[in-house]
């Protein structure tokens, strides 16, 4: 069974940064093959896409549009890992935030920006 953890969340203050981490393991396919994306679900909201990237190379990327230039997304395909930098944070990003590879999805790592 294909295992994602993510991790880095945490409580931060307005204008804070965070770095997310999800590591892929236990896996059943070429990691570098498929793209990978960060979402997350507020408290009452549906779950949206935040950010993704290509794999083989991750030369494409995408970013909702309430954290671009804000949030950089990146992966090293060697670790099996994906990254979501979080910068200048705000209380609208307070969410659990999932990492999704394929089929499967982590299970999530909270992000609470408070001051």
């Amino acid at each position: 069974q294909v295992q994602l953890v993510e991790s880095g969340g945490g409580l931060v203050q307005p204008g804070g940064s965070l770095k997310l981490s999800c590591v892929a393991s236990r896996l059943t396919f070429n990691f570098n093959q498929y793209a990978m994306s960060w979402y997350r679900q507020a408290p009452g909201k549906e779950r949206e896409l935040v950010a993704a990237i290509t794999g083989a190379g991750g030369t494409s990327i995408n970013y909702a549009d309430s954290v671009k230039g804000r949030f950089t997304i990146s992966r090293d395909n060697v670790k099996n890992t994906m990254y979501l930098q979080m910068n200048n944070l705000k209380s609208e990003d307070t969410a659990v935030y999932y990492c999704h590879i394929f089929l499967y999805w982590g299970q999530g790592t909270q992000v609470i920006v408070s001051s």
